[in-house]
C-alpha cells in the first residue's frame, strides 16, 4: 500500500494553464497554486480513504477501485468517474457534469514523491507531493 500516508504539495508543473483550461477564473487559479493541499491517502484492499485538506476546504473522499462515484473539484466542478489501478499506478477516468469533457488523473510513487498528473483538452499539469 505505498500511497497509504499523508503526502503535503510541494510543487507544480502547468498547472495554472491546467486551472485556465478547466475555466477556473485568473483569481481562483493563483489561490489554487498556493493552496497547500496535503492529501491522507488509506487504502484498504480496492477501498481507498482520501482526505484532502487545503487553505479552501476539506473533504473525506471514499471510492472502490472501479466503482463510479461523484466528486466535486475545489472550484465547484463536478464529476463522475472512477479510479482503476494499473500496475503500480491510479487512474481516474472522469466526466465533468457540465459539459461533458473527460479529465483524466492519474497518481503513482515516483522516488519518494507522489505524482499526481491531470490531463484536460490536451493540457497537462502534474503535483509533486512529499511525505
Amino acid at each position: 500500500m505505498a500511497f497509504n500516508g499523508t503526502w503535503k504539495a510541494d510543487r507544480n508543473e502547468n498547472y495554472e494553464k491546467f486551472m485556465e483550461a478547466m475555466g477556473v477564473n485568473v483569481m481562483k487559479r493563483k489561490l489554487g497554486a498556493h493552496d497547500n493541499l496535503k492529501i491522507t491517502i488509506q487504502q484498504d484492499g480496492n477501498k481507498f480513504t482520501v482526505k484532502e485538506s487545503s487553505n479552501f476546504r476539506t473533504i473525506d473522499i471514499e471510492f472502490t477501485l472501479g466503482v463510479n462515484f461523484e466528486y466535486s473539484l475545489a472550484d465547484g466542478t463536478e464529476l463522475s468517474g472512477s479510479w482503476n489501478m494499473e500496475g503500480n499506478k491510479l487512474v481516474g477516468s472522469f466526466t465533468r457534469k457540465d459539459n461533458g469533457k473527460a479529465l483524466a488523473a492519474y497518481r503513482e510513487i515516483v522516488g519518494d514523491e507522489l505524482v499526481q498528473t491531470y490531463v484536460y483538452e490536451g493540457v497537462e499539469a502534474k503535483r509533486f507531493f512529499k511525505r
